[in-house]
């Protein structure tokens, strides 16, 4: 393939040597080139300086002699002949026209440049001129502007050779790399680069002859795949980096010395003129800043002012003499309103401004409306009232017809002198009015839609068949399970109904079973005779009742009067009938006068006494026949006989252990039985903080929650010491419950508060909730649900959402989310009485109540 024709270089010729940093080649061929003249005129701009007649010396005039060329002097090349002559042998395929049409192509281009140079200057160090020919190339300045930019547009060092980014952009990467595809690389838009069609030796030809004929010098790129028609300008630079000269003709390497001299200004001399300016010339006066804030803190402080800024004043002293008297002379105002301010930033006591007059109404105008004026009647009113105690004090709204009619006002000079003496003699104190909107400060709760599940429907109600008038229910419990729910009413009875469909299962009358125990025991003396007596007579109600907890023991406990009774429920299966009974063993095999057994020299044995009910048949009076089929034997197992009336029982949570409350009985008030044992022990060898009304387990750690009237006490049963006190703020606590966590504690009072105690902050309530109008009757968490409810005798239940996290740094969130109704408030013959028990679903969020009115009610959500 034939070659196109390039511009002559070193790296194209093979025997060229390299040329070193100095500008001189190496070898045979520098000598050649040091020996020999030039025979081409170079300096093209001294034909225009021949007719110069200025003796002063010109910038071309080391160009004149042909003998010595500028690039001779400089370590230059050859003849130009010579060099093209003999690297055309050496390429292979060229022939003598192409010598020929680079000789016509480098004629076009300039051989000498104007040089830029600093010129001479005079004794006054102002620039010398040249004569007539400086305007061209005297002074250093070169006045056609195509070539003062010159040397700017050869600088090709950078990206702004391709301004349009069709270049290729592969960078260092080998181009034979591309040898197998149609592309050489990618522009600057990730376009491909195509390669450009290969030509025949043909049309190469035809195209070097075009070239010829148009002088025309192409090159091929091959990095961009296209071909490149070189300038004469850039011709020339090329010849110029192979002779070793410097690349710009501009360029001068040699200027004329300036002889400076310390005599002549530096100013006019221009020494130093081309040395950058200190960074501190373009920076603020630290000093003058420093100055500044001098005279600011100065003005600040009052020992200047600003006439003495402006230089109205030339010393302070005079300022001051003249306003010794603080008037200068001029008008000013008594009561200016802003002296406020600068009493309010004075050090001391705070400023406290007056209060201001009250401005002026309709009834102090000079023609006030009619309603204003006063009759004769209200005037005679008014003389016999203080002033104080007038509409407007001592004034009489009056009508005048014009403003000029109307006189001085008599009582001015005594209204400013009493206003005077409030202001003197009053105290005022300073208060702060804040602005905020109540609506902010209540908490944004979430919706109670969210919040679901929670009962919301009343779905099923439990009543005695066959009976027309309710009996009051006072407490309910419903079974681990869920299945069966138990009720105690006020005339002892004790019911088991099935949860699903409302049915009673069985009953059983505790009065008898208390009454025959007691006649078995048989009275200490005439007065406990006479007690029995009216006891008998009068049946009494079902305090407390309430489930076991553990699921395998199918018990319940109850307590009436004086005495705690466990009942078999004969619900359980094969297995559960067989722990219950084993469980119930030992109450039942208690000897008849015995007592249990407790230890005698224990202080449990003076207060309660165990004894067996397992050897009465069909006690209570009701059917002893299980419910299930393997529920073994159902009715009352064992009684608990304490010396005063029973008003709470309730179970751990592992089912063996239970404690009753009984709040007349002193130190004994508080007992722990154990049923799988048939003993007792009493805790505490004296009350303490009053009578104890309630008393209950934690779920997880051996503490006993003690209530009374006003506080909780929290005891540690192992250590026996008293672990912490909750204040509650209540006159007399009613209800009490835990938490299943057991770090939440909530207490209902019978003055309708709902306490809520956190047990890992201190003692004091966290919250307090007041939303029923009566008293609280009974309150409980749910075991799995965040549910929380409370009744009341109002005949309402609440019910609240309570979510307890396990993040300690997060508080509980209380969002009251229904009010279920269903029982009378305290009407009828209710006594005042309205929901009196309620209790959770241990499995759903179902709600049983029970109230006044005899009636049991299963609320679902729905």
């Amino acid at each position: 393939m034939a070659r196109r024709k390039k511009a002559p270089s070193i790296d194209d010729t093979p025997d060229a040597e390299p040329i070193d940093s100095s500008g001189e080649s190496s070898g045979s061929d520098s000598e050649e080139l040091d020996g020999e003249s030039s025979e081409e005129e170079y300096d093209s701009a001294a034909e225009h300086e021949d007719g110069d007649g200025s003796d002063e010396p010109e910038v071309s005039d080391q160009y004149e002699d042909d003998s010595e060329d500028g690039f001779e002097d400089q370590g230059s090349s050859d003849d130009e002949d010579d060099r093209v002559e003999r690297q055309a042998d050496l390429e292979d395929g060229e022939s003598d026209d192409e010598i020929e049409l680079l000789d016509e192509i480098q004629v076009d281009a300039p051989r000498s440049w104007p040089r830029q140079h600093a010129g001479k200057r005079g004794a006054d160090g102002t620039p010398a001129s040249n004569g007539p020919g400086a305007a061209a190339d005297g002074g250093g300045k070169v006045d056609d502007p195509a070539t003062s930019r010159l040397m700017h547009t050869d600088d090709l060092s950078s990206d702004d050779e391709d301004p349009d980014g069709s270049g290729n952009r592969i960078g260092r990467v080998p181009l034979h790399w591309y040898d197998e595809y149609d592309h050489v690389g990618y522009d600057g838009r990730g376009s491909k680069v195509v390669k450009s069609q290969s030509k025949d030796l043909l049309s190469q030809v035809l195209e070097n002859e075009d070239d010829a004929d148009k002088k025309r010098f192409v090159v091929h790129d091959a990095l961009n795949s296209r071909d490149v028609e070189l300038t004469p300008r850039q011709i020339e630079l090329i010849r110029r980096m192979q002779g070793g000269a410097y690349a710009h003709p501009e360029f001068d390497s040699n200027p004329d010395y300036i002889d400076y001299f310390s005599g002549v200004d530096p100013i006019k001399s221009g020494l130093n003129s081309d040395k950058y300016e200190k960074k501190a010339r373009f920076q603020p006066s630290k000093w003058e800043a420093l100055q500044v804030r001098r005279l600011l803190h100065r003005l600040k402080c009052g020992s200047i002012s600003q006439e003495f800024l402006e230089g109205k004043v030339r010393d302070m002293n005079d300022l001051i003499k003249r306003d010794a008297d603080g008037t200068d002379g001029r008008p000013f105002a008594l009561w200016r309103g802003d002296e406020e301010d600068e009493l309010a930033l004075r050090k001391g006591p705070q400023h406290m401004p007056a209060p201001k007059v009250p401005p002026p109404g309709h009834a102090f105008s000079y023609n006030p409306p009619e309603e204003y004026l006063p009759n004769e009647e209200e005037l005679k009113e008014w003389e016999e009232l203080d002033p104080e105690d007038r509409p407007y004090g001592r004034f009489v709204p009056k009508k005048f017809d014009n403003l000029r009619s109307v006189g001085a006002y008599e009582h001015s000079v005594k209204e400013r002198f009493e206003r005077c003496l409030d202001l003197y003699l009053c105290p005022r104190a300073m208060k702060r009015r804040l602005n905020i909107d109540p609506e902010s400060l209540v908490p944004r709760l979430p919706r109670a839609s969210d919040l679901r599940p929670f009962p919301t429907a009343r779905v099923v109600e439990y009543t005695v068949p066959g009976r027309e008038e309710h009996v009051v229910v006072r407490c309910i419990t419903a079974s681990p399970d869920g299945q069966f729910l138990a009720s105690g009413d006020e005339e002892g009875a004790v019911r088991i109904w099935e949860v699903q469909t409302g049915r009673l299962l069985r009953s059983w009358d505790l009065n008898d079973v208390v009454g025959g125990g007691r006649r078995e025991d048989g009275g200490d003396g005439d007065g406990e005779d006479e007690d029995d007596a009216e006891s008998q007579s009068k049946k009494q109600p079902i305090t407390s009742i309430e489930w076991n907890p553990n699921g395998s023991h199918h018990c319940l406990l109850a307590s009436i009067d004086k005495c705690a009774v466990v009942l078999a429920t004969g619900t359980g299966g094969l297995d559960g009938s067989e722990v219950t009974d084993a469980l119930l063993s030992a109450s039942s095999s208690v000897r008849k006068g015995s007592g249990g057994n407790i230890p005698p020299d224990s202080r449990a044995a003076k207060a309660v006494s165990w004894s067996s009910l397992a050897r009465q048949p069909a006690a209570g009076g009701g059917d002893s026949a299980p419910i299930s089929a393997f529920g073994g034997r159902a009715g009352p197992a064992a009684l608990l006989r304490t010396n005063s009336p029973v008003t709470s029982a309730r179970w751990h949570r592992k089912g063996d252990y239970f404690v009753t409350v009984s709040p007349r009985a002193g130190a004994a008030s508080v007992l722990i039985h154990q049923l799988s044992k048939a003993t007792s022990q009493q805790p505490f060898g004296k009350a303490k903080g009053g009578e104890t009304q309630l008393a209950c387990f934690h779920p997880r750690k051996p503490f006993l929650f003690v209530a009374t009237k006003e506080h909780v006490r929290v005891y540690h049963l192992v250590k026996q010491t008293m672990v912490k006190r909750l204040m509650s703020g209540c006159r007399h606590i009613s209800t009490i419950d835990v938490h299943a966590s057991g770090d939440h504690v909530i207490v209902g009072s019978l003055d309708r508060r709902l306490v809520w105690f956190d047990l890992d902050l201190a003692g004091t309530p966290y919250r307090t909730l007041k939303y029923h109008e009566r008293a609280l009757r009974s309150v409980g968490f749910h075991t799995k649900y965040p549910l929380m409810a409370s009744a009341s005798d109002d005949g309402t239940v609440h019910v609240f959402h309570s979510m307890v996290y396990s993040d300690l740094m997060r508080n509980p969130l209380i969002v009251p989310v229904k009010v279920l109704r269903g029982h009378g408030g305290g009407t009828g013959k209710s006594g005042g009485l309205g929901a009196l028990a309620m209790v959770w679903h241990p499995s759903q969020p179902w709600l049983f109540s029970a109230g006044a009115d005899g009636r049991i009610h299963l609320f679902q959500d729905l």
